[in-house]
């Protein structure tokens, strides 16, 4: 069984050198969690030098989530979507363990891990390969001095355009009010300075309080209404 208590601890998520920001681990694993890092992380592994090849060869849509938390939304996707390619990364190494739980008891064969930041690997995806990429419950970073570090800015919104496929979609919720107008303010100079090629698919005024049908609630937005902030959630559309 794994030493959990040597696993690195401190950051990943944004620094200069590549390194994040923030905690990597929690708690101690569990028993179950812990052997599953060991045994069946290497085998649902992947990180950017790999991720275009897996997609060249997957013949079916293809899904990323950037920090999937505790896995219950990308574990969902993947029973519900057995032909699409789920790939998730997440730098805390708890939420990974949840995750792998989850691989195993519903018998999933088409989710792909990454303990780790996931901007690499989505620079790695080739041009036009997703058909939904997924950012939900991001860290908020609410102080002013630490907005930088803020995964949603222009290079996002340009990266995720650019690996998007035409009529891809770009899913983002928060229960922070301030994240969502960040948001919706860097989709809107992204379009303005002419380097845009999302619609915001909202057709109504109560659109972005509804969950889509296809998106189960998870732990964290529960958490969020629970302590009564409601859930927005934002659908872009690539053109």
């Amino acid at each position: 069984m794994p030493d959990n208590t040597n696993r690195p601890k401190s950051d990943l998520h944004g620094r200069a050198d590549g390194r994040l920001f923030g905690r990597r681990q929690d708690k101690a694993l569990k028993p179950r969690q812990a052997r599953l890092v060991e045994s069946l992380l290497p085998k649902v592994s992947f990180d950017a030098s790999d991720i275009a090849a897996r997609i060249k060869v997957h013949d079916g849509p293809v899904f990323f989530e950037i920090g999937f938390g505790g896995g219950e939304h990308l574990a969902w996707q993947a029973e519900a979507h057995p032909e699409a390619l789920c790939f998730g990364a997440e730098p805390f190494i708890n939420g990974v363990a949840k995750l792998l739980v989850l691989i195993e008891e519903k018998l999933l064969e088409n989710v792909k891990v990454l303990e780790g930041d996931a901007r690499p690997a989505l620079e790695a995806v080739p041009d036009g390969s997703l058909d939904k990429l997924f950012l939900l419950q991001p860290d908020p970073w609410p102080k002013k001095r630490h907005h930088k570090r803020r995964m949603v800015s222009q290079h996002f919104f340009g990266e995720a355009a650019r690996a998007l496929r035409p009529g891809g979609e770009l899913r983002i919720s928060s229960d922070i009010a301030d994240y969502i107008r960040w948001t919706l303010m860097h989709w809107q100079v992204f379009e303005r300075d002419g380097k845009g090629g999302f619609d915001w698919m909202a057709e109504g005024h109560t659109d972005w309080k509804t969950s889509p049908d296809d998106l189960p609630k998870t732990r964290y937005m529960a958490k969020g209404e629970a302590a009564g902030r409601p859930v927005t959630y934002l659908r872009f559309r690539r053109r």
